[in-house]
């Protein structure tokens, strides 16, 4: 072998085995930013990943008012106070019966028509009240509503006396005796 090849291999390999580091300097600044550019990346995602603007269904989940809907009690208890001013008739029918008798909707006799009530009338007061009170066809018990019994039989005498009948308001319950 001749000395100008090998020197050539010689020189060939000994650049074979070298870096892109050649000074001390470059070799700090390479271990520094081997450190500082990952940290960098990870505090960028974790960022972007924990920021508030999600969209899309079901990002709502962990909300608060999604959480006290999981967590409130399944039954409530509802106090209903007794007394007070009973409501008239013409208030109980405004409140509930008016949706459906003032335009005769899912069978119900319109108001103040006198030959859808006629034969309803015949049947007298207390089958009327019965009726609201229990439902009757497509209408629920108090036609959905939450009033007394005095107060749906005071809605059915003033629906039925408009439509002609001639049925006297029904007398207050006595008040019930209080607790010694």
């Amino acid at each position: 072998m001749s000395d100008a090849q090998h020197a050539h291999d010689a020189h060939e390999g000994h650049e074979a085995h070298e870096g892109p580091i050649k000074t001390p300097n470059q070799l700090i600044a390479a271990v520094v930013a081997a450190f500082v550019v990952p940290i960098f990346v990870i505090v960028l995602l974790v960022k972007n990943v924990g920021s508030d603007a999600r969209v899309g269904a079901g990002v709502d989940a962990m909300g608060p008012e999604a959480t006290a809907a999981r967590i409130q009690p399944i039954g409530q208890v509802a106090i209903k106070l007794e007394g007070g001013p009973a409501k008239s008739g013409e208030d109980v029918f405004k409140a509930q019966c008016t949706a459906c008798h003032t335009a005769g909707l899912a069978g119900a006799p319109k108001f103040g028509d006198s030959a859808a009530w006629a034969a309803r009338l015949g049947t007298g007061l207390e089958a009327l009240v019965t009726s609201a009170l229990k439902g009757k066809g497509a209408m629920g018990a108090q036609g959905g509503g939450d009033f007394s019994d005095y107060e749906i039989a005071r809605a059915v005498v003033y629906m039925a006396n408009a439509a002609g009948g001639k049925f006297e308001e029904p007398k207050a319950p006595a008040p019930a005796a209080s607790a010694p």
